[in-house]
């Protein structure tokens, strides 16, 4: 029985990538010192993983940015737009791929940036490939090839890891019509044969293809592709043995699929998917020599494992195969997990009763090597202590609160709905608000420079007291506050200059809620997030925004709206307890977040956001799963908003997200004004919007608050009018992508100056109309 892991988070332990990343975006440190940092974190994941006892530790995990965006520099899939910057500037490889992730706006050159999406249902977001009907590929970088070599001069059992080829063709998209981006594999596969090649030829044994969109719903022609395209590579290679993976569902009807694929070991999610264990063993898979690796630890979520419950499957499976054909492995990459749990020292903040029930990546690294002990009847007194662990945790009186769950079953369904339809709404709050058409907002945070950090760190450490730092942020607010008047902005913000994170904030000041000091998990690039921890049932003590957006609407007679997150988009940004329904957890939070826009309200705010990004991302991979989880989703969403008089206005907003198969259930949440991510998709998300005759009003953003990339008042007005084209005038409003926490205040107000005289300019050209 051998142990293998799949990927390890690649930020470091204190978040190293992230700091010398930043660091050389601002030209103060050198290409070689980020070299050596990327190299120093490979390093250190490579020793912990072999000292532990993992079997065959995985290279090639590792990026700068985004595994998938290495995979389209690998193949050399660079869109048109950066060929000069390949061929003229001569771009080192680094450059290039920071380019293509965040835009290019400096030496006379103005490119932007590649589109990015979430990568299945995490909340971790990928750079998009991009193909034309011609598109040609070629082994462009060798990055998986120095890696290799590189553990295996440091004596590491390695395991080189790709993005498979058809998944890598599935996660892209057709930028012209006329082709599907699946009859690219035969320009394609050329490429990853050689790049085999290569690491046969180096001295690899295993090699992992990870192919999770065998978890998702495949047409019958798309399955063609991985059989045809498998045979080929087991043809070119037939001593490479090949590790096949897919997580974060089931195989489901891809299962007869996957099993005749020509590959030596078969991964398996059994976290997400423990039933299809018995599908698979009720297969021929018995009389074959497949092996099969079992994901029994959860590499999604920082619970210990229950060693009763993951020595059940390893037993039934090794019953079946032999102990020679079972490997046990985590359920999918650890790049979602916080890297340590010894890191947190500060039982204040983490207490010693809740701590003792979760493992972070390298703990969960320990968990596999112990279960393959267990398994051979060793280490036996770890098992008596794992299950009086998860017992205790069973039953703590940490987690029930009898007045929550009494709260909750007790909803109703007049408590999920506004009082009477948008169409009689919007009259009421144009009445009230008096805004123009194309109105003007930014979508909540506006940039949280050094200065306002170290106000938050000094007041941790009692260098500030809580009098200083409220006076400081009160003169911040009040500054972004006169900057936005002047701008003309018309709905403004008051910056949320007091918040460390737009989920971290909220959980901070709710029940039922823990948190970390350095369980950071990688979002996208550079950005790096602090999940809450969800051990209990959920309950609102207090007001949690009332007093700064109170304040700031004492300023200024413009509305300023209301920022909250919602009750889908906390759950999904959080590490949720596992021992009861997430749509329980969720309507809890639901209920938080309904007390808190009550007191909104009451406080004199009209127009209320309640942001769920991650409504789309929460989707269960495969669509027969989809009803059950959008009816519980969008219920919770309204429970949370439906508490408000007619005459105040609900947003929600929305990033990086596909709509087109869910744009019903999104009318459903029935918010007032919507705003979406637009710009890197050129506005082609508003299609769906179009197509569904969306009733509700709809924000789609002007400019892409990812890169630090200016765009000018014209590239504003081409989208929005593209926007026009498909959506009517007076439904639209006009804003960024997103939030502006990472960006400068330099760029943010050149950006949002254009994003207003944009707006005015659209005006302008709806007044001549009416006058002709």
């Amino acid at each position: 029985m051998q142990t293998q892991n799949l990927g390890y988070p690649r930020i470091g332990s204190q978040r190293e990538l992230k700091k010398a990343a930043e660091l050389y975006w601002a030209g103060e440190l050198t290409a070689q010192k980020l070299m050596q940092t990327g190299s120093n974190i490979r390093q250190q994941n490579w020793l912990l993983q072999k000292e532990a006892g993992i079997d065959l530790v995985p290279c090639n995990d590792f990026s700068f940015y985004d595994q998938v965006l290495d995979t389209t520099m690998m193949v050399g899939a660079i869109p048109a737009r950066y060929h000069n910057l390949v061929h003229e500037k001569q771009l080192p490889h680094i450059d290039l791929l920071f380019a293509m992730a965040r835009g290019y706006q400096k030496d006379g050159y103005d490119i932007t940036a590649m589109e990015m999406t979430k990568w299945f249902d995490t909340n971790y977001h990928y750079i998009v490939p991009e193909f034309t009907a011609s598109q040609q590929f070629t082994l462009f970088s060798n990055k998986v090839l120095h890696e290799f070599n590189e553990a295996k001069q440091q004596g590491i059992p390695a395991k080189p890891v790709l993005l498979g080829p058809v998944s890598y063709l599935l996660l892209g998209k057709e930028k012209e019509s006329g082709f599907h981006r699946l009859e690219l594999i035969k320009n394609l596969l050329p490429v990853y044969l050689e790049i085999l090649g290569k690491l046969e030829e180096a001295g690899a044994y295993y090699v992992q293809l990870d192919e999770p969109c065998l978890s998702l719903n495949l047409s019958s022609a798309e399955r063609r592709v991985f059989v045809q395209t498998y045979n080929e590579i087991r043809n070119k290679f037939p001593q490479l043995q090949l590790i096949l993976a897919s997580y974060f569902e089931c195989y489901g009807d891809n299962l007869a699929t996957a099993l005749s694929l020509p590959v030596q070991v078969l991964h398996l999610d059994l976290v997400r998917c423990p039933s299809q264990l018995d599908d698979i063993l009720a297969t021929d898979i018995v009389r074959s020599r497949t092996i099969l690796s079992l994901g029994v630890v959860d590499g999604r979520n920082i619970w210990k494992n229950d060693y009763e419950q993951s020595l059940a499957l390893i037993n039934k499976a090794v019953a079946k195969l032999g102990t020679d054909r079972v490997w046990i492995a985590p359920s999918c990459s650890l790049l979602h997990v916080p890297c340590d749990l010894d890191l947190e020292k500060n039982e204040k903040v983490l207490t010693p009763e809740i701590k003792q029930w979760m493992a972070f990546a390298k703990q969960k690294i320990g968990e596999i090597v112990t279960l393959k002990q267990l398994a051979a009847g060793e280490v036996n007194e770890r098992l008596q202590e794992n299950i009086t662990v998860n017992y205790t945790r069973k039953l703590s009186s940490l987690i029930h609160n009898n007045q929550v769950k009494d709260r909750v079953s007790g909803i109703t369904d007049k408590d999920a709905s506004r009082n009477t339809a948008f169409s009689s709404r919007k009259l009421l709050q144009r009445a009230a608000l008096k805004l123009p058409i194309f109105p003007t907002t930014t979508i909540g945070s506006f940039p949280q420079t050094a200065e306002v950090r170290s106000w938050r760190a000094k007041l941790k450490k009692g260098e500030l007291t809580q009098e200083q730092y409220d006076t400081l942020i009160a003169k911040e607010t009040e500054d972004s506050i006169r900057w936005q008047e002047e701008a003309g902005i018309d709905v403004l913000v008051h910056g949320e200059f007091e918040r460390n994170d737009m989920v971290e904030y909220f959980g901070e000041q709710l029940q039922g809620f823990v948190f970390s000091q350095n369980g950071w998990v990688q979002s996208y690039g550079s950005r790096c997030v602090k999940p809450p921890i969800i051990y209990g049932d959920v309950s609102r003590p207090a007001p949690m925004t009332v007093r700064w957006t109170s304040y700031a609407q004492l300023l200024t007679r413009k509305p300023v709206k209301g920022m909250l997150t919602g009750p889908v988009t906390i759950l999904q940004w959080s590490f949720v307890r596992n021992d009861q329904p997430r749509s329980e957890t969720c309507t809890q939070i639901a209920l938080a977040i309904r007390d808190e826009v009550a007191d909104l309200e009451s406080s004199g705010i009209r127009v209320i956001q309640i942001d769920e990004p991650a409504i789309r991302e929460g989707l269960p991979l495969r669509k027969e799963n989809w009803e059950a989880y959008l009816n519980w989703a969008v219920r919770a969403f309204r429970i949370a908003a439906s508490g408000v008089n007619d005459a105040t206005q609900i947003h929600t907003h929305m990033c990086y997200s596909e709509f087109n198969d869910i744009i019903g259930q999104i009318a459903d949440m029935d918010a007032d004004v919507i705003t979406i991510e637009c710009s890197r998709s050129q506005m082609e998300l508003l299609d769906a919007f179009a197509e569904f005759k969306y009733p509700n009003e709809i924000g789609p953003g002007v400019y892409d608050i990812h890169s630090p990339r200016v765009p000018s008042k014209e590239e504003m007005v081409q989208l929005m009018e593209k926007a026009k084209a498909v959506i009517p005038a007076d439904q639209l409003w006009v804003n960024p992508d997103c939030g502006l926490k990472t960006r400068g205040w330099s760029e943010t107000r050149a950006a949002l100056q254009a994003m207003v005289d944009a707006a005015r300019e659209l005006r302008n050209e709806v007044a001549v109309k009416v006058a002709e």
